[in-house]
């Protein structure tokens, strides 16, 4: 780097005194100082811009990296789980020679999952039927409409 002392500076000073004049080196002075500003900022630009990018790389390699890890833990489960089903076919194939061989003729099967098909405007409990007709708790859900109707005085029929 350029080193520039105390006198150094003061000679560049009385330099520009007697090359510039008295009348015009406060307006030189200052143009100098906005062009060393302008530079600095610049060079403060660059330096960030030069940052940014270092950072963006450091990111890409992080972010390489985690999708590496990702696809590994990933192709692990499959692996383990194709095994698993592997393991459970032959189960599942030993069970029913060893059912067939006994003669116990067709294999246990399991029934389907069918869904509960829940109503949730019933209230559904544990609560018995005798109960919930004596305390008045409504078991059967019915439109407005139609509790209007149900209520509607005879008269008004």
């Amino acid at each position: 780097m350029i080193d520039i002392g105390l006198s150094k500076m003061a000679l560049i000073g009385v330099v520009a005194l007697i090359v510039v004049g008295p009348e015009k080196l406060p307006r030189v002075a200052r143009t100098v100082g906005t062009l060393l500003g302008k530079a600095q900022r610049y060079v403060a630009d660059v330096k960030s811009e030069v940052n940014r990018s270092m950072e963006l790389d450091e990111l890409r390699k992080m972010k390489d990296s985690v999708e590496g890890a990702a696809r590994d833990v990933e192709q692990s489960i499959q692996t383990s789980a194709s095994d698993l089903e592997r393991d459970l076919q032959e189960a599942s194939d030993t069970a029913n020679a060893t059912n067939a061989y006994l003669g116990g003729g067709e294999a246990n099967v399991v029934p389907a999952y069918r869904h509960p098909g829940k109503n949730w405007r019933l209230k559904r409990g544990a609560t018995p039927q005798w109960y919930k007709v004596r305390s008045g708790v409504r078991t059967k859900a019915q439109s407005g409409a139609a509790r209007v109707a149900r209520f509607r005085p005879k008269q008004f029929r």
